[in-house]
């Protein structure tokens, strides 16, 4: 029997971290290829509001790459892959970020494309192998994309995820694209009774910039007062983390998409970056960042930028 390959996204994984694992190990499957889709943590509500509209199982968990043959989906980076990646066979990487320090042996398959979400990526591998896509995976891949794309606002939008999406909802039935988005948004947005850490850690990457550990993670709502009562105890847990981790520094953003704009919380030796970086002093402890909704596109390359 044939090894069989697993097909993982990034730690705290977000929806389309794990839609996309499921929906390419779907087309591994059909082009006859022994393929397992697993995630690296708990699916946050949105992700499981997705897999439960469209009747998708939660896939299985796997944390650990020792003696596994692996694709890893929506990352490239060893700081957000699986423990003991380096004694894993990686046999490819389907992205759509900057390409990370994974490196491997032996050449492999590598598709990072420079679109809003992996899900775009994985519907391109199918029309070009030929392969129909069945109803419940368009359907989990069009969240994906609305998700990524923060229903086509973010600056990451491409005209490929659109037509990505227009695609995938015809196939999956949606009729209005922008309601499903709100439903996702109003799932992710319920934040009533979660401990801060939860919030912190619900979408949250580890980044190396210039030699320093650098902790971001976002919290997207429908409206910025949905989070005034946890602010104070987010920004406690996010002094604890950056102690535990031995961080140089812990941003969050509270990201309002219908404003269209985020609130960076800075826990940081060197505040100066964040001025650096997207020139505006950080005020108490937070700096509004007006049009900014993107972590990949608008956040990590300035920051980067300034620790460089």
């Amino acid at each position: 029997m044939t090894e069989a390959i697993y097909i993982v996204g990034h730690k705290n994984p977000d929806t389309d971290s794990i839609c996309s694992a499921i929906a390419y190990a779907e087309l591994k499957k059909k082009l006859g290829i022994s393929a397992v889709a697993a995630r690296q943590g708990e699916p946050n509500p949105e992700t499981k509001f997705v897999l439960e509209k469209f009747g998708v199982e939660v896939p299985e968990l796997l944390t650990d790459g020792a003696s596994k043959k692996v694709i890893l989906v929506d990352h490239s980076d060893i700081g957000q892959s699986l423990d003991n990646l380096d004694q894993a066979e990686i046999v490819e990487i389907i992205d759509h970020h900057k390409i990370g320090d994974v490196t491997t042996p032996n050449p492999i398959f590598f598709l990072a494309m420079p679109v809003g979400c992996t899900a775009t990526v994985v519907k391109t591998l199918y029309d070009y192998f030929g392969i129909e896509i069945p109803k419940n995976i368009a359907g989990i891949m069009l969240a994906s994309i609305l998700s990524d794309t923060v229903i086509f606002k973010s600056a990451t939008t491409t005209d490929k995820d659109k037509k990505a999406a227009e695609d995938l909802a015809k196939i999956a039935g949606v009729e209005d694209m922008e309601t499903l988005g709100m439903e996702m948004f109003k799932v992710k947005s319920d934040i009533a009774g979660k401990p801060p850490r939860e919030l912190l850690f619900r979408d949250f990457k580890d980044f190396d910039m210039s030699g320093n550990k650098v902790g971001i993670g976002q919290i997207e709502v429908v409206d910025l007062s949905l989070l005034d009562e946890v602010k104070d105890s987010l920004y406690e847990e996010m002094k604890k983390v950056k102690e535990e981790g031995g961080y140089h520094s812990v941003f969050m953003m509270l990201t309002d998409i219908i404003k269209e704009g985020t609130e960076l919380l800075v826990v940081s030796d060197d505040s100066g970056v964040v001025e650096k970086a997207f020139g505006k002093k950080v005020e108490d402890r937070s700096v509004w960042l007006d049009g900014v909704m993107s972590r990949k596109k608008q956040v990590v390359p300035p920051l980067e930028k300034a620790f460089s």
